[in-house]
């Protein structure tokens, strides 16, 4: 998955966002630069989220942006990957939706989104590698990171 991330420049490293929402239409830059999402889709996300809380947090310090299935501008199905060196707060009063992972989620083919979301929750399940993506800042410790943990 993270060679996928690298081979198709998915991936962002950036210093910091000024908020959570400055984060997620960042998280959506190399998703939107090759078509897979056109750029309402980013707005879209952040509407969610201002609706329904920061659901998309799965996990302290790991945010999984995405709109609802088949969105309107979600050309391909793909998985896009940021890290922020200073996470950013979804919720000022608890710093468990704090993130600085963000895995960020296109869908328009129902198995291939499935087959991508049981990727994603395999690697997140291992600590090791979470702790390692939290330190990488460049493609080429994603590929470093998969060798290692995952293939």
């Amino acid at each position: 998955m993270l060679r996928d991330f690298v081979e198709k420049h998915h991936y962002k490293f950036a210093e910091e966002a000024k908020d959570w929402r400055d984060a997620i239409r960042m998280s959506c830059e190399r998703l939107e630069a090759d078509g897979t999402v056109e750029a309402n889709y980013k707005e879209d996300i952040i509407a969610c989220v201002e609706k329904h809380g920061p659901y998309i947090v799965i996990m302290p310090n790991v945010a999984m942006p995405h709109s609802q299935e088949g969105a309107v501008g979600v050309n391909k199905t793909s998985i896009g990957f940021m890290k922020l060196e200073k996470p950013v707060s979804f919720d000022e009063n608890d710093p468990e939706k704090d993130a600085q992972l963000f895995f960020t989620l296109a869908s328009c083919n129902p198995d291939q989104h499935l087959n991508n979301m049981m990727k994603l929750s395999e690697m997140l399940m291992n600590e090791d590698v979470v702790a390692a993506l939290s330190k990488a800042k460049t493609p080429e410790d994603l590929l470093e990171i998969q060798k290692t943990y995952l293939d």
